[in-house]
């Protein structure tokens, strides 16, 4: 007979861990269906679309990351840096290299 898998204990970006009746563990790898890849979204954009990117790969609302984001920028100012090295070097929907790449592979 086969071993038939009784529990699932955890699940993590890696897979589920299961625990079949006889006591050993396997582990399934998790499959594409994970997260999209982290893009500058064209959708919901307000100015370079790094928020509404970010909140696609999260899988949380927009706002909750703007607020975030205004919150880091008058709590010390770091919201702006922190936006400016996401706007260089997320990629745009539909590319795979950031500005910063091209602008890299423009000075070679």
């Amino acid at each position: 007979m086969g071993t038939r898998v009784t529990k699932t204990y955890a699940m993590s970006t890696f897979g589920d861990t299961t625990q079949s009746e006889f006591g050993d563990t396997t582990q399934t790898p998790a499959g594409p269906v994970g997260r999209p890849p982290l893009r500058r979204a064209y959708h919901g954009r307000m100015l370079a679309g790094v928020c509404a990117g970010i909140a696609d790969y999260l899988a949380v609302d927009v706002t909750i990351v703007r607020v975030a984001f205004a919150v880091f920028t008058f709590l010390g100012g770091a919201g702006i840096p922190a936006y400016l090295a996401c706007l260089l070097l997320i990629p745009e929907e539909g590319t795979d290299q950031s500005i910063a790449g091209s602008l890299f592979d423009g000075i070679r």
